[in-house]
This record gives structure tokens, C-alpha cells and sequence, in this order.
């Protein structure tokens, strides 16, 4: 059962587009979101010179999914200096350390391993990592230590607009919409993540002619990640995923522009539309 929690954003600029501090209820870990354009101001921040974690994310690309890299420093800055000039892509660093200074080298690169690992199994974003880091040699108890940090620092990042480390999980409570089309069936609904197209549902293998350029290339990198997998004629979703609007869920199933809201219907005919409407009207 989901347990209760407050989660402290801070301004220390005033600016809700600027530099922001996160601290969590009855957690010493201490996070900080920096806009690339403030990297010279965050410099001085006391967070980057601890030993810490960081995700750099770059803006959803053509394909829909935003880029990431994961990382970690003992401390943090001197990695940040250096991707502040190697690397292009990324317009935000999130980053958390430890305000009692506990986290240590193995931790941090046992969850920069594990946050990668985890991305990789979502495949919600363009990971620009490589292959995960080996998880370092380290105690049981150092291992059970840097997995609860971890699991704080999971509370927080959908908070902060990242959602890229939890693969999507349908919901036993939620009504299955369905479509069936071109010899294709697929099953999805309404989550709290999105709109979730369970796994073993159907893909149309070739898209229309005039199909968007954005859906043509979100179904490209769905297919360059292993999401949707071909069969003889279609193809099959390998997992359960969460996209951003039942409309965007429809075109990826259907190859073609699509209104989600009257695609996806129940059993009995009756469409999200449907759906939504009535639940209005309660």
C-alpha cells in the first residue's frame, strides 16, 4: 500500500524555470534540478560538491521520447563541468546526494547501474548510455543502503516531469478498452502513467501513406527497443506501455492519425469518449 509522504520544493531564485532543491519527509538524501543555462550559477551550490547521482535529459525528440544519461561523481561537479562541454543534448541536470554526506563511491555507482538498468527495462526515453555498469563489490548492508536511497529518489523523479525508470504496470481496477483493426486486436486503459497498451496487444505492421511524421517515428524507436517485436504479418507489443494520450497509443496500434477517445472502446461498444463523459456527469 502507497504510504503518505511530503515532498519540499524549493527556489532559491524565485523562478519556478530556475534552479530548483528537493527535499523529501523523513529522507536525508537532498536532490537539485538545474537548467543547463544556470550551470555557472549552480557551480557554487554546496549539492555538487558531494559525492551524488545525476540524470541529465535532453527534450522529447522526434521519435517523442526524451534522451537521457545517468552518472555519478565523488564529487558530482567535475563530471558536470565536463558534460557541460562534451556533451550537447541535454537541457536539464537532476542530481541527488546526501545531506549527512553517508553516500560513498560504491553506493552511487551501485544506483547509477541500477538507474540505468532500470531505464533500459522501461524504455521510455533514448538512453545515451551504454551498456549499465557492473553493480561495484560491496557489503550486503552497503548494497541494502544504496538500494533504499534509490528507492527515495524513485518517489521523487515523477515530480519533477521524469518518468523514465518505471516501466508501465496495468491496473486490475481499470476498465480494458480495446480496438480491433486490419487483423489486429489490442487491449489498453486509462492509468494514472498514461494510457497503458498491455503487453501481447496488436500493431498493423505497415503504416497509411499519410500517416504523421511523429507517429512513423515513435513507432521506429518502439521497434528499435524491443516494445513492439514483428511476427509474420504485425507487430506484437512485448511489454506493457505507457503513452502520453490515448490518441497517440491509437496511431501507434493503427499506423495511421487517430482519436483515441472513440478508437478505444469497451466490450460492449461503448468508447472512452464514452466513458469519460458519463464519469463527468457522476
Amino acid at each position: 500500500m502507497n504510504r503518505p509522504y511530503s515532498i519540499k520544493i524549493f527556489l532559491p531564485g524565485g523562478d519556478p524555470d530556475g534552479l530548483r532543491t528537493i527535499e523529501k519527509s523523513n529522507w536525508s538524501g537532498a536532490g537539485i534540478v538545474i537548467p543547463r543555462a544556470l550551470m555557472a550559477e549552480a557551480k557554487t551550490r554546496r549539492e555538487l560538491v558531494r559525492t551524488g547521482v545525476y540524470v541529465l535529459v535532453g527534450p522529447a525528440e522526434e521519435s517523442g521520447l526524451p534522451r537521457v544519461y545517468v552518472g555519478e561523481g565523488d564529487p558530482i561537479k567535475p563530471r558536470l563541468d565536463q558534460h557541460a562541454t562534451k556533451k550537447d543534448f541535454w537541457t536539464t541536470c537532476i542530481a541527488f546526494t546526501s545531506k549527512d554526506e553517508n553516500l560513498n563511491k560504491a553506493h552511487v555507482q551501485f544506483i547509477e547501474s541500477r538507474l540505468i538498468t532500470l531505464a533500459a527495462q522501461a524504455k521510455r526515453c533514448l538512453l545515451d548510455n551504454g551498456n549499465a555498469p557492473a553493480l561495484p563489490s560491496m557489503s550486503e548492508a552497503d548494497a541494502a543502503e544504496a538500494e533504499a536511497f534509490l528507492a527515495e529518489m524513485m518517489l521523487c523523479f515523477p515530480l519533477l516531469g521524469l518518468n523514465v525508470f518505471t516501466a508501465a504496470a496495468a491496473q486490475r481496477k481499470a476498465i480494458l478498452l480495446f480496438i480491433a483493426a486490419k487483423g489486429i486486436r489490442a487491449e489498453g486503459m486509462e492509468t494514472q502513467d498514461g494510457f497503458v497498451v498491455r503487453a501481447g496487444s496488436g500493431a498493423v505492421k505497415n503504416e497509411v501513406p499519410s500517416c504523421h511524421a511523429y507517429l512513423k517515428q515513435l513507432r521506429s524507436a518502439l521497434i528499435s527497443n524491443g516494445v513492439l517485436q514483428p511476427t509474420a504479418d504485425t507487430f506484437v507489443f512485448a511489454q506493457d506501455y505507457a503513452f502520453q494520450s490515448p490518441s497517440t497509443a491509437a496511431g501507434v496500434v493503427q499506423g495511421r492519425a487517430a482519436n483515441g477517445r472513440v478508437d478505444w472502446r469497451t466490450k460492449d461498444g461503448r468508447t472512452l469518449k464514452d466513458l469519460q463523459e458519463a464519469e463527468a456527469k457522476e
